[in-house]
């Protein structure tokens, strides 16, 4: 009944498998295949020094952990642990041996800034807090009904303004890029982030098997993406036969974002509203998205669309030294 912790193998099935498995019990509001577990592993950048870890139990995945070095800010020394235990497993030491392996490697790292997200129950933050770890912002996970639920109707495109799908930019998707890490380094976080190495945006984002290019929808202006909103299934870009524990087959909106020139013109919403239609209109019986619980655009955004919370994340910091 001994709990050891190791790395996952990402040629290995069976460890794809346990650990999708695992954070699909955990977090149901966020998609993991083993397809993209295994990808994850083998396609990081080299600077993240990515590692993720299973916890398991007479052979049985129980908990994981994703580790890596937050290579991609201007500030240095930053690394990030997320763990997360199956609710059927907790309380047999997975966590603990999680943190303890995760945070060993990012200090070999030189790590000295440690970020984790933590579901928001007071057994999960006291687990945060006695490993030495303090609270800092919050963020929620939405869900929206596309099954049952009304989406606002389509509206008209203002002159000038066209829609297209990120698909439509398969040939040469930089201009996407740009766009993208213009309106990621002005998102709340604790963690400032600078998008300039396009190679690791195409294998991380572009290219990631969850990634769907024909439901992400970008709104043009005179020629140039100036919104997007990004979205993610598990199945590619058509739904599948895997259905999630409601039933239901869900899309992930995982990034909206309009340039700066171009804000407070509703952009983001005609791209949403126009990825969900599609998403819908596919057989896409769910949609879920992350809101930073300082961002109020979009938070207003997420409730014209009808999104309801259905569970809230709170970031914890741990500075070691």
């Amino acid at each position: 009944m001994t709990v050891i912790v190791r790395d996952v193998r990402p040629d290995d099935r069976r460890d794809a498998e346990g650990f999708a498995r695992v954070r699909h019990l955990a977090l149901p509001f966020m998609l993991h295949t083993p397809e993209s577990v295994a990808y994850d592993a083998t396609h990081a950048h080299p600077d993240a020094h990515y590692r993720p870890l299973l916890a398991e139990q007479d052979g049985e995945a129980i908990g994981t952990a994703n580790v890596g070095i937050v290579h991609d800010s201007p500030e240095a020394d930053q690394g990030y642990l997320n763990v997360y235990v199956a609710p059927d497993s907790t309380r047999r030491g997975a966590g603990s041996l999680l943190v303890r392996a995760a945070e060993e490697h990012l200090t070999a790292m030189g790590a000295t800034k440690l970020f984790a997200w933590v579901l928001d129950s007071p057994a999960n933050r006291a687990f945060a807090e006695k490993h030495g770890y303090r609270a800092s912002r919050s963020a929620h996970f939405l869900r929206l009904d596309l099954a049952n639920g009304t989406l606002p109707p389509r509206q008209a495109l203002p002159p000038g303004v066209e829609l297209r799908k990120a698909s439509d930019y398969a040939a040469d998707p930089r201009p996407l890029f740009d766009l993208d890490a213009e309106t990621t380094a002005d998102e709340p976080s604790d963690v400032d982030y600078e998008f300039t190495d396009y190679e690791s945006w195409l294998q991380e984002t572009w290219n990631h098997p969850l990634f769907s290019a024909e439901l992400t929808s970008v709104a043009v202006v005179d020629g140039r993406p100036a919104a997007f909103s990004a979205a993610r299934t598990d199945g590619g870009t058509l739904p599948h036969a895997r259905t999630n524990s409601r039933g239901g087959t869900p899309i992930a909106t995982v990034m909206t974002g309009t340039a700066r020139a171009h804000r407070g013109r509703g952009l983001a919403k005609l791209a949403k509203n126009d990825s969900l239609h599609r998403a819908r209109a596919a057989g896409f019986t769910e949609a879920f998205t992350g809101n930073d619980s300082g961002n109020g655009p979009m938070i207003a955004i997420n409730r014209w669309f009808g999104y309801e919370i259905c569970a809230t994340e709170v970031r914890y910091v741990r500075e070691l030294g």
